[in-house]
């Protein structure tokens, strides 16, 4: 009986489990669904707020006047240039810094550490920050959003914690055959951290695309802004340039809301593409296999 009183508590658990996990997918899933039914409903029913949850009647008309819209293709690339340069510097810079700083054998890290945890608490504000950022010639330029964040305290933190779980044992065999330090990161380091090179892919690549505060501080050339900028002028600054072809105003006002919505699904769809292709090395053992002791 009490196996069966012990079975009968672990499926109620398990069901307790699934019902959970639905209703965090639901969470998750209905602002996706909701704005995408919004943008290809029909205008009148958008306005009049009666789309919950599908759509009701069928327009593309605000996404035809999203890709005709020039300014957008500028922003898109703009944020495309962005986010893949700075991926790639970041990755770059925070694997350099990340990897003396997990060898037992560099004397100078726990300081090195010290100094890299306090940028975590302190910083020198904003209005110093674009002194020097003008002052070094970077306004107005694409440094001014790559250079500043070039690598993040918290990620060098968390990419050193995963390099030093790698055996030592493997770098020391690598360097009796001969192996310097280089060879070593490029040819064994690296291919064993693509969970942690995955990671920090897709959160510097998310953090570049939603990023707009640097831009709306540093760029004044609207052909250096970012989508994410470009989104917030049309959301909170109700820019709606995209209209002005319009001579109806009934018309008009029915896709001023429409084409916010349209605009949210064309620059969230790059980033929910890439996510698949990085999501299996979240939970991939790195060592697995890889050495026996």
């Amino acid at each position: 009986m009490a196996v069966v009183r012990r079975a009968k508590r672990g499926n109620i658990m398990d069901w307790l489990i699934y019902v959970m996990m639905v209703m965090v997918i639901v969470i998750t899933l209905y602002p996706f669904v909701y704005v995408f039914s919004m943008s290809i409903s029909a205008p009148q029913h958008v306005v009049s707020g009666s789309v919950w949850l599908f759509p009701k009647g069928f327009s593309i008309e605000s996404y035809k006047r999203v890709f005709e819209n020039e300014d957008i293709w500028v922003a898109y690339y703009n944020t495309i240039f962005y986010t893949v340069v700075g991926t790639m510097l970041n990755l770059i810079f925070t694997i350099l810094a990340a990897y003396p700083l997990s060898r037992r054998t560099f004397f100078a890290r726990n300081w090195i550490m010290v100094i890299i945890v306090i940028t975590m608490f302190f910083g020198g504000g904003l209005i110093p920050s674009f002194l020097l950022i003008k002052e070094l010639g970077l306004y107005n330029t694409r440094w001014a959003i790559l250079l500043p964040g070039l690598t993040s305290a918290f990620y060098i933190i968390i990419t050193r914690s995963f390099l030093q779980s790698i055996p030592e044992s493997l770098t020391e065999s690598a360097r009796i055959d001969g192996a310097n330090d280089i060879r070593i990161l490029l040819q064994i380091i690296l291919p064993l951290s693509k969970p942690i090179l995955a990671v920090l892919t897709l959160f510097y690549a998310v953090g570049h695309w939603n990023s707009y505060v640097p831009a709306m501080i540093y760029l004044s050339n609207v052909n250096l802004q970012p989508m994410s900028l470009y989104l917030m002028k049309v959301l909170v600054q109700n820019n709606n340039s995209m209209l002005e072809g319009m001579s109806d105003q009934l018309d008009r006002a029915l896709f001023a809301i429409q084409l916010k919505y349209a605009i949210i699904i064309v620059s969230i769809v790059p980033i929910l593409i890439v996510y698949p292709f990085l999501q299996r090395y979240f939970v991939k053992g790195v060592m697995i296999g890889s050495l026996k002791e």
